[in-house]
């Protein structure tokens, strides 16, 4: 049967890579696994804050969730594949979207408060913004042992 064009000239190279490539050819693990969830994320430094820019195309704002949690700033993620196919609306013969849960985390102190920190999404893309909260300056302790 001749398909179109969805696959490419390397559609069985493409399917094998990872098997053969990881651990030997690659520095992580996502680039043997292309189409496992990833949260890229570009972080910001500004004089009072830090700004997180994480794609999460296809999802939606009921999908995501950002949770502070030990000093850990934690942006999760799920999306359920719709198991409603019809045979009338076509057959999938390849799938590379990813179904499932994912997550990162961000160690942002534990000085931080959930009001601290302010999100927004839109358009598939999260946007935090997280202050910077100042430095504490070194506390030495000594215990000065009193010398008979």
């Amino acid at each position: 049967m001749y398909y179109p064009t969805l696959f490419t000239d390397n559609f069985v190279e493409d399917l094998l890579d990872g098997i053969f490539k990881y651990p030997y050819d690659v520095k992580t693990k996502a680039e043997a696994h292309p189409f496992t969830g990833r949260m890229i994320t570009d972080v910001k430094e500004f004089d009072d804050k830090y700004q997180l820019d994480m794609e999460l195309p296809g999802f939606t704002k009921e999908d995501v969730k950002v949770e502070l949690s030990n000093g850990y700033l934690i942006v999760s993620a799920e999306r359920t594949e719709n198991k409603d196919e019809n045979e009338k609306e076509g057959k999938f013969i390849r799938k590379e979207r990813y179904y499932g849960k994912m997550s990162r985390r961000f160690y942002v102190g534990k000085d931080l408060k959930k009001e601290d920190i302010k999100a927004k999404f839109d358009n598939g893309m999260l946007k935090l913004d997280v202050p910077k909260m100042p430095e504490k300056p070194a506390e030495l302790e000594s215990d000065i042992i009193d010398i008979e």
